[in-house]
Formats: C-alpha cells, structure tokens, sequence
C-alpha cells in the first residue's frame, strides 16, 4: 500500500505508508535494502514516522534506515532501534539535524526512497511488525503549464 488515495491521505495527513514484517526483514537480511517509492521531482518529505504494531521476537538487535542515499540511507530516520519501540519515532535522520519540523529530502529530480534493516540476527526473528509513513510535499505537480 504505497501511495495512499485522496480519502486516505485526507484522514491524518500522510501520502505513503508502508507495513513490513519479519518475514519482510528476513527477505532483506542483514544490511538489506528495498526500494519503497520514487519522490518526486520538486518534492521533500516533512514527516517520516515508524510505529511498531506487533514487537518482534527472535532478536533484539534489528535497527532502521530510511532516506534516499542507497549507501546509507539515513536522511529520514537514523539507527532506530526498532524492536525497543515504545511509541511512534519520527524525523530522527540526519537531515532532521536539531530541527524536527522541516521539509528534508527536496529533490529537482525524482530519487528512490529506501529502506535498510541492519542486524545481524534477522534470520532468527519470528514475529515483528512496523508501519512506516511519510507526507511528501509534492511542489512540483503544479509545475505544468496551464
């Protein structure tokens, strides 16, 4: 369920949302990445935020990355400890810096958002679930001539 429609993004604000589970994590392994969608041209993110639904089992040492460099993705969300959840984490990345309210991420070009897990232990988790949201800011749809 990446892109949300117009009703859904209209309740709460968010434009894209993602739901991974273990078996998600375990597909990945350790230092994986996955391509969540494409942001736009003329666009940034304002909110990325990880809620964990169901605590994982099997490891305690699974760690998020989410941002747009494929090396070490960590624009939105930084080193979050995902099985230590205790609420929703949001804008913990680096370009957050001290400013946890801002537009980050602002693209002239359409980039790839991903998503990393880290752990060494992946392969042993057996339960674990995380919805992953964001509200782009999507200025550039208005760049067509009229």
């Amino acid at each position: 369920m990446p892109q949300l429609t117009v009703n859904e993004a209209s309740y709460g604000g968010l434009t894209h949302v993602f739901d991974i589970d273990f078996n998600d994590l375990i597909a990945l392994g350790n230092g994986g990445q996955k391509t969540l969608f494409t942001l736009p041209a003329g666009s940034g993110v304002d909110l990325c935020v990880v809620h964990k639904v169901t605590a994982a089992a099997g490891s305690t040492t699974v760690v998020f990355d989410v941002g747009t460099t494929t090396g070490d993705p960590d624009e939105l969300i930084d080193a979050l400890d995902a099985d230590a959840m205790t609420a929703p984490i949001s804008n913990t990345g680096d370009s957050f810096t001290s400013i946890y309210e801002k537009m980050v991420c602002t693209t002239a070009t359409a980039v790839p958002m991903y998503f990393e897990v880290n752990d060494a232990a992946v392969a042993s988790l057996t339960a674990g679930r995380w919805i992953i949201g964001f509200r782009v800011i999507d200025m550039g749809r208005f760049s067509a001539t009229q």
